[in-house]
C-alpha cells in the first residue's frame, strides 16, 4: 500500500513531488509534462512557482509586496501570489491551496488578533507544520 507521502519523482535539483501534488505525467515530443493539482502544467526541467499567500486588509500592502517580490526567485523558482483580505478569506484559501510555501500575515485586521487566529488555524486545525508564516503589522505596540 502506498503512503500519500511516497516520492514519485525527484527533480534534478533534489526537489521532490508527492502523490498528493502530482496528478499524472505524460510524454510529449519535447519531454515529460507534469500536471499538478492546481491544473498548472510544467515541463520536466521546470519547477512550479512558490505560492505566497498575502493576508492583509489593506490593498496597498498587497500592491507593494507584489512589486518588491515580483522579480524575485528562490532556488530557481519564481513567486506566485494569492491575496486574502481577511482571516476568513485566508482560511478558505489555505483549504484550497495545500501547497502554499509562505504566508505573509497581518496580525491586526478585523480584530486585533485576527492574524494569530489564522496561525492557530494553520498549525492546529489544518495540521500544517511546513508552511512558513511571517507575521506583519503596522500597529504600534
Amino acid at each position: 500500500m502506498r503512503n500519500n507521502n511516497d516520492i514519485l519523482f525527484d527533480f534534478e535539483d533534489d526537489k521532490s513531488t508527492s502523490e498528493d501534488d502530482l496528478l499524472f505525467e505524460s510524454e510529449e515530443s519535447d519531454g515529460i509534462i507534469y500536471t499538478f493539482q492546481d491544473g498548472e502544467e510544467y515541463l520536466e526541467n521546470e519547477l512550479p512557482p512558490w505560492k505566497i499567500l498575502i493576508v492583509d486588509d489593506e490593498e496597498e500592502v498587497h500592491k507593494i509586496t507584489r512589486i518588491v517580490l515580483d522579480d524575485f526567485t528562490f532556488e530557481g523558482r519564481d513567486m506566485s501570489f494569492i491575496n486574502a483580505y481577511s482571516a476568513a478569506e485566508a482560511k478558505k484559501l489555505l483549504n484550497e491551496h495545500s501547497d502554499i510555501a509562505i504566508v505573509l500575515l497581518d496580525v491586526v485586521m478585523e480584530n486585533e488578533d485576527s492574524g494569530l487566529e489564522v496561525v492557530k488555524y494553520i498549525r492546529e486545525e489544518l495540521g500544517n507544520k511546513l508552511v512558513q508564516i511571517i507575521l506583519r503589522t503596522g500597529q504600534p505596540g
